[in-house]
């Protein structure tokens, strides 16, 4: 048993996608960036709405969080017509859903915890283009997905680029290749990664809004009883004093 987590400690820490075998990229996560959650809501209320929701997370926590005025949430992030104290729903029609997917899409509330950020952040960068397939794209990290790549405005079209290699003399296409963007987005590839970690920033928020408040509390916790202790060792010294 030793001898097996000896070995661990040594095993690189790379994380795979679970059933594809793709190699995940780490994102940097930080819940205090409100600039960071308040574009990645922005992104999230322009381009997943219309097919995602978020049927356990309310506008007006979302707004109050985030730091966003409640008035400024209803004028630029809420698009279906709902109360700012009302969940956030997608207005597509479940029946229409299940026409045009097999089944209606996946809430979002709780995707950053199910999946994982670097899962996320990695499943984002890496649709490209595959016209054998319903909607024209395809996945690296989740193969054979069955949504469009809704983002693509925003990174243009990504292709696959094979790298050439030297074989006998002759420069030839290798199975590596990346997968890049024509160029013809609104961002850039560095805008496009950023605008993709904040996006996941956001859900990472969605998935425990609590979670800076809950951690506010342990830290506070953790202090008193640390003090708690300090003062009950000496009041233990000062009751033993007398005693041999």
């Amino acid at each position: 048993m030793k001898r097996w987590l000896a070995l661990l400690l040594f095993v690189p820490s790379i994380s795979f996608a679970a059933g594809s075998g793709y190699p995940l990229d780490s994102v940097d996560i930080d819940l205090k960036d409100k600039p960071s959650l308040q574009n990645g809501a922005k992104i999230f209320m322009n381009y997943c709405l219309g097919c995602h929701q978020m049927q356990y997370q309310r506008y007006q926590r979302t707004f109050n969080d985030l730091g966003i005025p409640e008035e400024l949430g209803e004028a630029y992030l809420q698009f279906t017509g709902e109360k700012v104290s009302d969940y956030i729903t997608t207005p597509m029609p479940s029946e229409d859903a299940a026409k045009w997917f097999g089944g209606p899409p996946p809430d979002l509330t709780l995707v950053a915890r199910v999946r994982g950020p670097e899962w996320l952040y990695t499943y984002l960068r890496t649709f490209y283009v595959d016209e054998d397939k319903k909607f024209g794209v395809n996945n690296l990290v989740f193969p054979d997905v069955g949504m469009p790549h809704v983002l693509e405005p925003l990174q243009g079209t990504p292709r696959k680029v094979y790298k050439e290699v030297m074989v006998d003399g002759k420069m030839t296409k290798s199975e590596v290749f990346t997968v890049e963007s024509d160029g013809n987005g609104a961002l850039s590839p560095e805008e496009y990664d950023t605008a993709i970690r904040d996006l996941v920033n956001f859900l990472e928020y969605t998935g425990e809004p609590s979670r800076l408040e809950s951690e506010s509390i342990g830290r506070g916790a953790l202090i008193f009883i640390v003090i708690f202790f300090v003062f009950a060792l000496l009041l233990k010294k000062e009751y033993w004093r007398d005693v041999k």
